[in-house]
């Protein structure tokens, strides 16, 4: 379960999912796997346009497995290689028929990879999303189209332990809530903590707390 505090309650696949930091050797059922794959094809897009693409590679397949094991930058080795299986996150950059620029189309590849995780997490799967991946060598292996961009890489499996030590460190709502202007706080968390009896003082406090980027470097998401 997080570690961190919930200012309201939400639904325990969110509260309770985290970012393995190993993996057990067990492999991922196959209709598991689907169904996770099932889980994003489901999700929503603009103009429900599902630009979103996956390439599988799965621990059985141990050729396929360590070409796109061979992609993966070394900060991210450590729990990548034990993973049952990775996939490749990739979205069309432009709408089919059109050739338009399509704005929100990683956006929408979040969305679906959103769905596959929370899938995943009710499946007792863990799931590591990186960032850290070589997307060039990724499109000469795959062949993949010049308007298909590489987003990420999700490592899948079943988690070894829990990840001790890691804070699950989350921004105040009111760092990145507004309410009319750029930055100015939402009247409802203000009327919040008003309810809670918090300062002004407390307020500055909580905005004051910045996320350290070198331990997101260092230990990926959490």
């Amino acid at each position: 379960m997080p570690d961190s505090t919930l200012d309201s309650s939400i639904h325990p696949l969110i509260a309770g999912r985290y970012s393995p930091f190993g993996f057990e050797s067990r492999s991922i059922a196959d209709d598991d796997l689907l169904a996770l794959l099932e889980a994003a094809r489901w999700s929503a897009s603009a103009a429900n346009a599902q630009p979103w693409s996956y390439i599988v590679a799965t621990r059985e397949g141990a050729e396929q497995f360590a070409q796109m094991l061979s992609c993966v930058d070394e900060i991210n080795l450590a729990w990548a290689e034990q993973a049952s299986a990775l996939l490749v996150g990739c979205t069309r950059m432009t709408h089919e028929g059109t050739g338009a620029p399509y704005i929100t189309a990683e956006h929408d590849l979040g969305l679906a990879s959103a769905n596959l995780v929370f899938e995943a997490t009710a499946r007792g799967i863990g799931v590591h999303q990186m960032t850290y991946i070589n997307r060039e060598k990724l499109c000469l292996l795959y062949r993949i189209p010049p308007d298909v961009k590489v987003v990420t890489m999700l490592a899948l499996g079943y988690a070894r332990r829990a990840a001790a030590g890691k804070r699950r460190w989350r921004k105040p709502l009111e760092s990145f809530v507004f309410g009319g202007t750029w930055a100015e706080a939402l009247p409802l968390l203000k009327s919040r903590e008003d309810k809670a009896g918090l300062t002004q003082a407390d307020s500055a406090m909580v905005l004051s707390v910045r996320c350290d980027t070198s331990d997101i470097r260092s230990h990926g998401r959490v």
